[in-house]
């Protein structure tokens, strides 16, 4: 009998094309791998079991059966994107628990491709911080269950990464699609602006949150973000040569990327010369002011986004977050100073076609209750780990994280990919030529526990 856990959804919608597999046995399979796993790890606010295995069904009778490109694959929402029947908490107690009556753009195109929507995964309030924990639960990385599985897209990330699904979505306004990626060795990629439709809280970060996959393979990546897209990620052509400027300073001053990190662009850097690319040491011409720019963004998008709740059940370090963010949002709104950083960084990238960096300066923070802890305390913490990720926001730019070595505990190490506009094919091309060089895996029973 053939085990559909564990497979890639590529493969997992051919089998289902093919009539070797149905969606039903598909989804049945992950759904009891939640339910013996997910109490250890946390990905799930809410599992769908009843509703996913009936619409698994549904995708079966269709006659358009044999040219959906997910046909049967199970999926991961994110709990900040609406699912038709299902509530949308933003890992919150201060969100009301009403159904919603309309799948978001992002999900209805899923399911138009055939993927079957098992549960909304977990949380940071609101979506804030680089870890994920809450009132309605913790979010741990399945490679070592003590270290958080990132945020804010942590529970999607852990659900693959310890295969209770092959892929799911996520959304990245400060990192959170590449910062719980790196942690539990996934790829991803938050495509540039206006790639996916957004539609994420109240403005989209303004404008800075992009809704994006996580995958075990950069196929899996490539194959999602065209449905997601709605239009082909096409590749380019075998012999494409790309400048590529290669950087392991952080971008925030005072912050310093660890050893394995480093090592592991170093080591990303010849693999892509090796197979012919034109890699040169060049740090971008990040501003000393980055920091004070991506605080006040990250702050203003979660005032906008708490307008309307109800102070008193929110996590002290939100109301603090969002108190801190009002006096910003005008001046945030107006885009001043994204266009600000976008002129300064687009000379760099006139000269070169793709930065790598780490995706990470260090590894993930212990899974605690950071809800319960000050504002200051996750600010430090979130920024000492995760410092590679937020410029990309600001631009509006594509990013990939792609797993790349091991860190000395064994849990994934990664690097980051970035590009210039328009180019989310490039840097998957780059992702595959890495990908080949050092193939990553998922965790094992025995390593999950």
């Amino acid at each position: 009998m053939t085990s559909w856990v564990g497979l890639s959804a590529a493969e997992i919608a051919a089998a289902v094309r093919e009539k070797r597999a149905t969606p039903r046995e598909v989804v049945a399979e992950h759904l009891a791998r939640i339910e013996r796993l997910d109490g250890r790890i946390g990905a799930f606010r809410t599992v769908r079991a009843e509703a996913a295995l009936a619409e698994a069904d549904e995708v079966a009778a269709r006659p358009d059966l044999d040219g959906l490109p997910l046909a049967g694959v199970p999926v991961a929402v994110k709990d900040n994107l609406a699912v038709r029947g299902e509530s949308t908490r933003l890992g919150s107690a201060a969100t009301p628990d009403t159904p919603a009556a309309d799948d978001h753009v992002t999900v209805a195109r899923l399911r138009a491709a055939g993927a079957v929507v098992v549960g909304l995964t977990n949380v940071p309030e609101l979506c804030v911080f680089g870890t994920t924990e809450g009132v309605h639960g913790t979010a741990r990385n399945p490679w070592d269950t003590s270290r958080t599985a990132g945020g804010s897209s942590g529970g999607s990330a852990a659900a693959v990464a310890a295969g209770m699904v092959p892929i799911a979505l996520g959304n990245d306004g400060m990192g959170s699609l590449r910062i719980p990626a790196a942690n539990c060795g996934l790829v991803t990629i938050k495509p540039g602006h206006g790639v996916v439709p957004a539609g994420i809280g109240n403005g989209d970060w303004f404008g800075m949150s992009e809704n994006g996959p996580l995958a075990t393979t950069v196929r899996d990546a490539r194959l999602m973000l065209a449905v997601l897209a709605d239009s082909e990620v096409a590749r380019g052509a075998v012999d494409t040569v790309r400048r590529i400027a290669v950087s392991v300073r952080s971008p925030l001053a005072g912050v310093a990327v660890s050893r394995p990190y480093a090592g592991a662009v170093r080591e990303a850097a010849q693999v892509l010369a090796g197979a012919g690319h034109r890699v040169l040491r060049a740090d971008p011409p990040y501003p000393m002011s980055l920091g004070v720019t991506a605080v006040r963004h990250w702050t203003a998008g979660t005032a906008v986004d708490a307008v309307g709740l109800d102070p008193r059940r929110l996590t002290r370090r939100t109301r603090v977050h969002a108190a801190v963010g009002r006096r910003f949002v005008d001046g945030v709104r107006t885009g001043a100073g994204r266009e600000r950083l976008r002129e300064r960084l687009e000379p760099f990238f006139a000269e070169h076609d793709v930065l790598l960096t780490p995706a990470l300066a260090r590894r993930s923070p212990r899974a605690v209750p950071w809800h319960e802890r000050g504002w200051m305390r996750n600010v430090l913490a979130n920024s000492a780990y995760s410092p590679m990720t937020p410029p990309w926001n600001l631009t509006g730019w594509p990013a990939m994280a792609v797993p790349f070595g091991t860190l000395p505990s064994g849990a994934p190490c990664a690097v980051q990919l970035v590009g210039r506009p328009g180019s989310e094919a490039a840097l998957l091309d780059l992702a595959e030529q890495i990908e080949r060089s050092r193939p990553w895996r998922r965790t094992t029973d025995s390593e999950l526990g």
